[in-house]
Parts: C-alpha cells; sequence; structure tokens
C-alpha cells in the first residue's frame, strides 16, 4: 500500500514538474508588445477584455496596456515609437506632418459624445463664447466640438473657448469647479452627469457627420519589421469585440476595472452604448477619413490633396476575411 502511495506521490510530482516546464516555455514563447489607449470610456474595452481574458495570450502576444492622457499624447506616443500599437482614431494630422502612421481597423464612425452644459445654459446656441471643455487638442473630443460649432455656423477658434481639461473625470471635476461651462462626454458619463443636474444639449450622433473615430493604429516601419505581431494582436483585438457582445457579466467586470468604476449606472450604460455602436467587422471608414481631411485643410493645405487611402492599411482585415477568421468568431461567440 505504502509502495504504490509513493509511486503516486512521485507521478504526481512529476507531473507537476513538467506543467511548470510548459507554462514556462509558453511564458517564454509569448512576445511582449504594449498597446495604448488614450481614455478610460468604453471605446477602449476589447483591449482591456483581450488582456483580461487571456486573448491576446491564444495569439501568441503578453500584451501590456498602457493609459497615454488623450489622443495628442497617444499619437504623440505612437510617432515615437512606443507603444507601437495604439487605440486611436486621429492618424491624419500626424501622417500629414509626415509621421508614418496607418489606421488598421475602426471601431467608431460617430463619436460617443454627448454635449452636457451647466444648468444656466439651456439651449445649443448659448455655446457662443463660452468655454467647452476637450480631453485635449487633436483628441476625439476635438474633433466633436469642431461638429458642433459648425452646425452652429460658428468658427470653433473664435466663438468658442476650446479648454484642454483632460478625461471625462476631470471635466467633471473642472465643471464642478466653475472652470468650464459645458464639456463634450462618452457615454460612460451620462449617467454622472445627469445625477449632477446638468443639462443634455445634444448627442453627437445625431448631427449625421460621419467620423474616423477611435481604432487600432500602428506606424507603417512596424508593420514592415513586425507584420506577424500586428496581425496577431488585431486577432486579439477583434476577439475582444465578440466576447464582449457574448458576455456582458464577465465584461462589465473588466470595465469596471480599467474604468475605476463600480457605478452600477455607469458600467451598463457603458455596456448599451457598445453593443450597439461597437462593428464586429472593424473597417475604417473612408467617408470619416476625409472629413478629418477636411477640417485639417484651413490649418495644412496639403490635406487639399491628400486621400483618405493614404492613411489606412486594410490589408490585415483583408487576409482575416479570406482566412475565415470572422466566421470562426460568429460560431465561437453566436449571437443572443
Amino acid at each position: 500500500m505504502w509502495k504504490n502511495r509513493s509511486k503516486l506521490i512521485a507521478m504526481a510530482a512529476v507531473i507537476g514538474l513538467q506543467s511548470l516546464l510548459v507554462s514556462g516555455a509558453m511564458a517564454q514563447d509569448l512576445k511582449r508588445v504594449r498597446f495604448g489607449y488614450p481614455s478610460l470610456g468604453f471605446r477602449q474595452g476589447h483591449i482591456w477584455v483581450a488582456k483580461d481574458e487571456g486573448l491576446f495570450k491564444k495569439y501568441g502576444l503578453d500584451v501590456e496596456p498602457i493609459f497615454l492622457r488623450g489622443g495628442q499624447l497617444a499619437i504623440q506616443a505612437l510617432a515615437g515609437g512606443d507603444p507601437p500599437l495604439m487605440s486611436i482614431g486621429q492618424v491624419v494630422q500626424a501622417g500629414l506632418a509626415g509621421f508614418d502612421l496607418a489606421l488598421i481597423a475602426g471601431v467608431e464612425t460617430y463619436y460617443d459624445s454627448t454635449v452636457f452644459a451647466r444648468p444656466d445654459i439651456t439651449r445649443l446656441e448659448q455655446l457662443k463664447g463660452r468655454r467647452l471643455g476637450i480631453s485635449g487638442y487633436g483628441a476625439a473630443t476635438h474633433f466633436a466640438a469642431i461638429i458642433v460649432a459648425q452646425h452652429l455656423k460658428l468658427d470653433p477658434d473664435k466663438d468658442i473657448v476650446l479648454v484642454p481639461a483632460g478625461p471625462d473625470a476631470e471635466r467633471i471635476a473642472a465643471m464642478s469647479a466653475g472652470k468650464i461651462d459645458a464639456a463634450i462626454f462618452n457615454s460612460s458619463t451620462i449617467p454622472i452627469a445627469k445625477r449632477m443636474g446638468l443639462i443634455e444639449l445634444v448627442k453627437i450622433p445625431d448631427l449625421k457627420v460621419e467620423v474616423q473615430g477611435n481604432g487600432m493604429a500602428t506606424t507603417r516601419s512596424y508593420i514592415k519589421s513586425n507584420r506577424d505581431v500586428v496581425k496577431s494582436a488585431l486577432k486579439g483585438y477583434i476577439e475582444g469585440i465578440h466576447f464582449i457582445f457574448g458576455n456582458k457579466k464577465e465584461t462589465q467586470r473588466v470595465f469596471g476595472k480599467y474604468m475605476r468604476t463600480s457605478d452600477a449606472d455607469v458600467l451598463e450604460s457603458s455596456y448599451q452604448a457598445y453593443i450597439t455602436t461597437t462593428p464586429k467587422k472593424p473597417y475604417p471608414t473612408l467617408k470619416g477619413l476625409q472629413f478629418l481631411l477636411d477640417r485639417l485643410a484651413p490649418q495644412m493645405p496639403q490635406a487639399k490633396t491628400a486621400k483618405p487611402e493614404q492613411f489606412v492599411d486594410m490589408s490585415f482585415l483583408q487576409e482575416l476575411e479570406k482566412e475565415g477568421f470572422f466566421n470562426e468568431m460568429a460560431k465561437r461567440y453566436p449571437a443572443k
């Protein structure tokens, strides 16, 4: 009896050692890569989910999500090569300035933004001459502010005072302190803004301006030297999208962790906004990129002759389409 027991213990030890060796080898085989994101809004959710649910690891990557405060800082970091992958949409301005960036996926064709104001402002037209909070210059909120100004037939540089005030939470604080009169928030912040008694002036998608918002970008030099890494990261990115559609409870847990909130209303608003606005096939929109070119033309003359195709690389999505990856995702995460 004791002899058999000793054999069993020895076998268990061998199996345990083998498991450790295998897991260690797997860890060594994973390619480490940093993936930046510029906001704490739900639009970044598939990156967080792909990280925490091990989806990037499935494709051979050990991804480190890096928070960079605002779109302008994120673009500067991407242009500098660190992080080499970025969750961003505004590659046009940097591209026109000579940085060879490429958008390889897009998950936002209308800015998920709403303008809220202090209680003394009840109409959109009253924004003229007021201080409007955005996350930063060159960010999605900046271009959303331009859309609002154009809708009102105002000059965004003269008729509205744009105030770069950081992420949503900091803009909420700035409004409470009276430092800004209105601000552009994403859907995650709507419940908080309403509780504060702020006045909803307009939802940016209701203005019907198609844009190229958030997506996945990198540099063409990184694509050239690390194409396999980019493709693997895109697979995890896309599976993260599909996972979110099929796993509400797990998704909200991850959202809460990265958004730094346990507010049930915020998490529910974020989840519903995500699944109603995010495409499962994240192709960039050329029409949305043309919108950015048109907006930049007065300050950057080279935008007048630039083409939207210069700023995208659709080849990764096209390869995945041919390889049946999207069909595979549909089977793995069937619609409920």
